[in-house]
């Protein structure tokens, strides 16, 4: 059994993984869910229950934020009633590893330190498979001192590699680089692959002589087996897609950045909300063009 007391706030599809994983390795877990529903099995696994993020919160030497948006991290950390920060004790350490922007992490980092509680960034790259296997890669921003003391932490929640980015903020912003990255290249892919079945090319054709290319990357020929497969089962679905891309575009503007080719593949993705596929995986997009 470990010493330390962590909380996990947010069990989507990635809380409730890293949830599972430290009580896996012997930690003792509360947790807390908007949705009461999903504590359950957690609770059936040896978690303790909370029902607020401060109460989760009261005990933990660690507390872990895995939330969808801005707002779910506002209300999460710092409502005045229930928010996890009013029942942290000094010398605890807060991790926000949702994906947020990078202002927002340097607000609610101030509000935070300011009351003598450590703080990380620590987004993670890789999706539910990943962080089923313990091979989350972390892009973490914060003083590096406060980074040894929650390692192991996050190695135990899902980690295979953690990458200390930079300063607070520069995890975050790593991230959402990421994001983009990979969103263009799918969003990109999906389009010309439409193009070439409209030319009579037969879906599994196309995919196949593409994938020997050097332009594919790895990330992309995965999605071409998921797309071949028509498997658009959620990983990462095209409405958190369409969300990291405006936070994208508001990171690049409030740094005065021009981010063209983001803002017209945010477009690309937000038709596809529209169209009803936000709950599909992103390879989803591609029904946008085949």
């Amino acid at each position: 059994m470990n010493n330390q007391k962590i909380a996990v706030l947010g069990l989507g599809a990635m809380g409730s993984r890293m949830a599972v994983n430290l009580l896996k390795a012997g930690y003792t877990v509360t947790v807390w869910n908007r949705s009461p529903e999903s504590t359950k099995p957690l609770a059936a696994k040896g978690a303790n229950l909370a029902t607020t993020p401060k109460l989760a919160a009261k005990s933990a030497d660690i507390v872990i934020s895995m939330v969808t948006d801005i707002n779910a991290s506002k209300a999460v950390w710092l409502d005045s009633e229930t928010g996890a920060l009013s029942g942290m004790v000094e010398g605890a350490i807060a991790i926000e590893s949702s994906t947020l922007t990078v202002n927002w992490i340097k607000e609610l980092a101030a509000e935070i330190t300011g009351q003598g509680i450590g703080f990380l960034d620590a987004p993670v790259v890789g999706t539910r498979p990943q962080a089923d296997s313990g091979n989350l890669v972390y892009l973490v921003g914060g003083k590096a001192e406060i980074l040894k003391q929650a390692e192991n932490i996050l190695l135990s929640a899902g980690g295979g590699k953690i990458n200390h980015v930079g300063e607070i903020g520069e995890g975050m912003a790593m991230k959402l680089a990421v994001n983009a990255m990979f969103g263009i290249q799918i969003a990109a892919f999906s389009e010309i692959i439409g193009m070439l079945t409209k030319n009579g090319l037969k879906l599994e054709t196309a995919i196949q002589y593409i994938s020997d290319l050097p332009v594919m990357s790895p990330a992309v020929k995965n999605a071409a087996n998921l797309i071949l497969k028509d498997n658009h089962q959620a990983m990462f679905p095209i409405d958190l897609v369409e969300k990291d891309f405006r936070y994208v575009m508001q990171t690049a503007a409030d740094i005065k950045a021009t981010v063209p080719i983001s803002e017209a593949i945010h477009q690309v993705y937000l038709h596809a909300v529209d169209k009803g596929y936000g709950r599909d995986n992103i390879t989803g997009v591609v029904k946008l063009f085949i």
